[in-house]
């Protein structure tokens, strides 16, 4: 768990109500905001996922979860409210993402980032593979990182 001076708390969910409002948030974001169709935000597979919360004062302002197919760490589905974009809150999710990943043993992640948002991502250390494709009509890129080993 991490709470930053701001009243931010970023940490794995604690609960299936905290897992809904972030994936309200998610609805929010990815259908209110870019048109994606809610079918396909709702793709069935959050049950199996790691959902990583940003809370203030217990409401969601940010969320990603996390899946472990075929052993590697596959980082989805993050979503900040726009009232706190710009501060530094997804790095602070991508960072608590990252911490859970390597202690289930992943050794680096991947994700599907968004073409508009690349540059966040490689700020984060991820590098960009191959070429652009379109899911749900916007354009992505195929983003990778290794993992630092823990100490030890």
């Amino acid at each position: 768990m991490e709470l930053g001076g701001d009243g931010l708390e970023v940490r794995t969910a604690a609960s299936d109500d905290e897992v809904e409002a972030g994936l309200q948030l998610r609805l929010r974001v990815f259908s209110g905001e870019q048109g994606i169709a809610r079918e396909a935000e709702l793709d069935g597979l959050d049950p199996e996922a790691t959902h990583i919360v940003a809370l203030r004062q217990g409401e969601p302002v940010g969320t990603c979860r996390l899946r472990f197919p075929g052993g590697t760490c596959k980082l989805e589905r993050m979503a900040v409210d726009p009232d706190f974009r710009g501060r530094g809150l997804g790095t602070r999710l991508v960072d608590a993402a990252e911490r859970e990943a390597s202690a289930r043993g992943a050794t680096e992640v991947v994700l599907h980032a968004q073409r508009q948002v690349e540059g966040f991502y490689a700020g984060c250390g991820y590098v960009a593979e191959g070429d652009t494709f379109l899911s749900e009509g916007i354009p992505h890129v195929l983003m990778r990182k290794t993992l630092s080993s823990p100490a030890g």
